[in-house]
């Protein structure tokens, strides 16, 4: 069925958790492609919120949402990268500073509107490209109220190039952006293995967060952070065992048995996940171009040939 009779009910009706007083999680099942997760933070002046949402209505349901916590208008969005599923609505939040790492903007205005044809057909909506217009090299703070929130670039590529994660030390909560998934399988493609391996050891684990709010997937605990560097390990340990074998990242998925893995959302990522572990394997920096139109259509061959399944 295409994508487009979905309602953002399908597969699962998002939901607010508060997480810690004033911090809420904004959770959109089954969190697979372009179905992601943000947050909002509530203050006496208004409202932070961590990502937008993929589509139109996606989006603005996020909105609704948070107008049934509070009538305080968002008057900050923090992009924690620029991946369309987390930027494409920015243009929604009206009269909002948005805020994120330069690089994230420059990702924002490359990447442009929706309309790669890789997955079944979304009904985007009326999406303007709306990049973020205060911009850090490093790190920002964020106060809501007395509350400090920590707004850190990782320091190398690991999900992209310019992931930022948003702290808040005082509650022990993290807003990882996509350098976490929750019971989907993380990708890799214009970002780097061994770089989110790096990232997710010496960053975002020395943190000790409480409560983590992935990218993708319901809230967890720490126990995230090894979940998700376990399968990290895996590509790379795959990577090696097929390039030293002469097989092609595709030849390699299809005789690889994911194991544990096999029951993460869009387990056809091995394969994009596979072309990066072997560019890397090859001298590639973090982060450095690769064929993605190659790597998407190799998962899409692994899929059968179908467009990869998108219920946004």
């Amino acid at each position: 069925m295409s994508s487009t009779a979905q309602e953002i009910a399908t597969p699962g009706p998002p939901r607010v958790e508060e997480v810690d007083d004033g911090i809420h999680a904004y959770i959109q099942p089954d969190g697979t492609w372009w179905i992601n997760n943000t947050g909002f933070l509530v203050g006496r002046r208004g409202v932070v919120s961590v990502d937008a949402c993929s589509t139109e209505r996606r989006t603005r349901a996020y909105l609704e949402a948070i107008r049934g916590v509070t009538s305080a208008p968002v008057r900050t969005l923090v992009n924690t990268h620029h991946h369309g599923d987390h930027t494409f609505g920015n243009y929604l939040f009206d009269g909002a500073t948005i805020v994120a790492h330069e690089a994230t903007r420059a990702g924002v205005l490359a990447w442009g509107g929706p309309g790669a044809p890789f997955w079944t057909e979304v009904d985007w909506g009326g999406i303007e490209v709306e990049p973020p217009f205060l911009t850090y090299t490093d790190a920002v703070t964020v106060w809501v109220d007395e509350l400090r929130c920590e707004v850190r670039h990782v320091g190398t590529a690991a999900h992209t190039t310019n992931d930022s994660i948003v702290w808040i030390p005082e509650r022990g909560v993290l807003f990882s952006g996509d350098l976490l998934f929750n019971g989907g399988t993380p990708f890799l493609l214009q970002g780097s293995v061994a770089g989110s391996i790096e990232v997710l050891e010496k960053v975002v684990a020395p943190l000790g967060a409480r409560v983590i709010v992935p990218g993708h997937g319901p809230v967890a605990g720490p126990e995230v952070i090894d979940e998700v560097l376990g399968y990290l390990r895996f590509v790379q340990a795959t990577a090696q065992a097929g390039r030293a074998a002469g097989l092609t990242p595709l030849e390699t998925a299809r005789e690889t048995d994911l194991g544990a893995y096999a029951q993460l959302g869009d387990s056809e990522r091995i394969v994009g996940n596979l072309h990066r572990a072997y560019a890397e394997l090859d001298g590639a920096a973090p982060g450095a171009a690769i064929d993605a139109v190659a790597a998407l259509q190799d998962m899409v061959t692994f899929d059968g040939g179908r467009p990869l399944t998108c219920l946004a």
